[in-house]
């Protein structure tokens, strides 16, 4: 996502000028697909409020077994029933959002068991979700924009082979995305190797269900700490990964206005801030969240 460099306001004081700092511009990262109540992917991008959805999850996959997608109470996809998406991914993108695939999760069936299994997944993501081609695509004909990793169980191997393998087919007209959401303690248990090889475009970072490096009640320290860790490490545009609400972690939601007033000014001071991404669209739509911050981020 391109940014745009903002000047901070111009004052008449020269010492002040002095002090002035360029920030960037994000965009808002967003999960769908994990609640039925969360309204139609049309609708997610219809507010306006989103750089980047993520369809959540293809949770099994890897070591030999048959793929399988689970989008909650949205569609069933063993009937077929999730190929009707693909007309709201199209609507998506052509408003200028991003529509990526999320493989993972916290609940699934996953792993890769050599280099050879990495590349037998990454050719399937292609076939079935990217610029390949199949007779039986999960999400239907749109050509999502890429693959998302939210790695936290099975093998901590092969991974970087996964996105290796998927960054090549970039080669073939068209870019592929990848994008990760790794836990915020550096580095990261299961993505750590992967995320070195710089195969990643945007790295929407966990800072909750995480004490070592989350916010806690009037304390910005941890996270502002692992920030500067993830910025100095890893060669992406980094996301600022938060619940978009109390109820969508167990720890770790920054409250709207220490967000605005405290964080955000100290990180978009960053040439690689990406932006803020929420977990998940239920929640925003139940506190707002996005509404609120949208204008800072």
């Amino acid at each position: 996502m391109a940014r745009t460099p903002q000047s901070t306001p111009l004052l008449i004081s020269l010492s002040v000028l002095a002090f002035l700092q360029t920030t960037y511009a994000g965009g808002i990262a967003i999960y769908w697909g994990q609640n039925g109540n969360e309204g139609t992917l049309t609708q997610t991008c219809n507010t306006g409020k989103y750089s980047y959805v993520n369809i959540a999850f293809l949770n099994k996959f890897g070591n030999g077994q048959t793929p399988e997608i689970n989008l909650a109470g949205h569609c069933d996809s063993a009937s077929n029933g999730c190929t009707s998406v693909s007309t709201d991914i199209s609507n998506c993108q052509s408003q200028g959002v991003k529509v990526m695939l999320s493989i993972g999760g916290a609940i699934g069936s996953y792993s890769l068991s050599s280099s050879d299994d990495a590349q037998n997944v990454a050719n399937y993501l292609w076939n079935n979700f990217l610029g390949g081609r199949s007779s039986s695509r999960p999400l239907g004909d749109a050509v999502l924009d890429g693959i998302d990793f939210v790695i936290l169980l099975g093998s901590t191997q092969y991974w970087d082979d996964l996105a290796r393998a998927l960054s090549g087919f970039s080669q073939r007209g068209r870019k592929v995305y990848l994008t990760a959401a790794p836990q915020c303690p550096f580095p990261d248990k299961f993505m750590g190797t992967a995320l070195n090889t710089g195969r990643f475009d945007n790295v929407w970072v966990q800072f909750y269900n995480n004490p070592p490096c989350q916010y806690t009640s009037a304390n910005t320290t941890n996270p502002l700490n692992s920030w500067n860790r993830w910025t100095s490490s890893i060669n992406s545009l980094i996301f600022l990964g938060l619940p978009a609400a109390s109820a969508a972690a167990g720890s770790g939601f920054i409250p709207a206005n220490v967000l605005t007033s405290q964080i955000l000014p100290v990180i978009k001071t960053s040439p690689k801030y990406g932006g803020v991404m929420l977990w998940s669209k239920y929640y925003d739509d139940q506190s707002g969240y996005s509404s609120t911050i949208k204008s800072s981020v």
